[in-house]
């Protein structure tokens, strides 16, 4: 009787255990062999399809960059010569280019030829008066010892022959002074050149020594170059210099010489260069530089080894500029590099980077530290990767 009772409650309490134990195993073995036939679900997704690029060596030109203003290599300072004559005629202006012994400017001449008529009929009444002096003394000389005349009078004429002379050379000078006074009146260009200021007036009583013009010598004007006391070393008389003018002309130059000093206050010295020859489509170096303006250059100092990569592999964040380093996984890490010339489409790396690094060529703003990429050859563009679930529901 009592193990009849027993069996119906040992098969109820096993029953369900094992279906519970049933229940908790199926699950488990569909995750595992879901993982097992998907091993790329942990796999990382690129971030970018990109393209590499390493830094090379190439020779680039060393160049110092310095600020300063134009001038006129000589100025001529063209003024009155003679005092108190009225100003006839102006025959150059400002802007005039103008040629050595080319007449700028008349004075009236009136009084000044009358002076020249005075200073001749003094010349030949000095002239007259010397010949009578000289016949006399002639005759003197012939009577001398015979006691005809006394030894007193022969003094006196043979003074006389020696004073007319000098009456003459005194009155020849007085005619030179005036000739020159009438070459004066017109005033001539001491040498070629621009006229850069006027300051005679039609009609104006000049006065000896006043400026009427002012002249650029031969046309030339000259860069002064400021330098700072460490770079003024690195500059010779005939380095080769590009000058670039406010409007973005260029022109040439070479150093002329360099300051003997430097100021005490800024600690700059002065680099003079002479501006060879006219721009293009400029007629003279005037035309597109002028005195007084300011103007930017570059002085060629040779060339010099250095690594190079692109433009488009350098990117700048909060001020400094960085590179994108793809490893052996594809991974990117990012260097912070110093970068020096530009050269065209490629820019100088100075320090923290090696030629052995490949480097994103471009595109690296959107990529951060750790982030996979996709490597593909040059000639493809850059372009991101669309996600998987992207491309599954595009349409068909």
């Amino acid at each position: 009787m009592q193990r009849f009772q027993l069996k119906p409650l040992i098969f109820g309490l096993l029953v369900p255990g094992l279906l519970v134990v049933a229940g908790l195993g199926l699950p488990v073995s569909r995750c595992s062999a879901a993982d097992a036939s998907k091993p790329e679900a942990n796999a990382a997704k690129p971030a970018l399809t990109v393209t590499l690029t390493q830094a090379k060596s190439a020779m680039a030109p060393v160049k110092l960059a310095a600020n300063g203003n134009v001038v006129a290599w000589q100025e001529a300072l063209i003024g009155a010569e003679v005092n108190g004559l009225r100003v006839l005629e102006l025959k150059a202006d400002v802007g005039d280019t103008v040629k050595a012994g080319q007449l700028l400017a008349t004075f009236s001449a009136e009084a000044v030829l009358a002076d020249v008529a005075l200073a001749r009929a003094a010349l030949s009444e000095a002239t007259a008066n010397a010949a009578e002096a000289s016949a006399n003394a002639e005759r003197a000389r012939a009577v001398q010892g015979s006691g005809a005349l006394s030894t007193q009078q022969i003094g006196q004429y043979l003074t006389q022959e020696l004073t007319g002379r000098a009456r003459v050379e005194s009155a020849k000078a007085q005619l030179d002074a005036q000739l020159l006074r009438q070459k004066h009146t017109q005033v001539l260009a001491p040498d070629s050149g621009i006229i850069s200021n006027r300051n005679a007036t039609l009609g104006a009583v000049m006065g000896a020594g006043t400026e009427m013009f002012r002249l650029i010598r031969q046309a030339r004007l000259e860069w002064r170059a400021e330098l700072t006391s460490a770079e003024l070393g690195r500059v010779t008389p005939g380095t080769g210099v590009l000058v670039t003018s406010p409007s973005g002309a260029q022109l040439k130059g070479r150093v002329r010489t360099v300051a003997p000093t430097v100021d005490a206050l800024t600690r700059n010295g002065l680099v003079y260069v002479d501006l060879l020859g006219p721009p293009a489509g400029a007629k003279s170096v005037a035309g597109a530089f002028k005195p007084g303006m300011f103007a930017r250059g570059e002085f060629d100092l040779g060339s010099s080894s250095a690594l190079t990569v692109v433009q488009s592999a350098v990117l700048v964040r909060d001020g400094f500029s960085y590179v994108m380093r793809v490893g052996a996984d594809n991974r990117v890490s990012q260097l912070k590099v110093q970068t020096g010339r530009t050269l065209g489409e490629q820019v100088e790396i100075l320090t923290g980077l090696t030629a052995q690094d490949r480097l994103v060529a471009s595109g690296a703003s959107f990529l951060s530290e750790g982030d996979v990429v996709r490597v593909v050859e040059a000639s493809k563009p850059n372009r991101a990767v669309a996600p998987a679930s992207q491309a599954q529901a595009a349409p068909k």
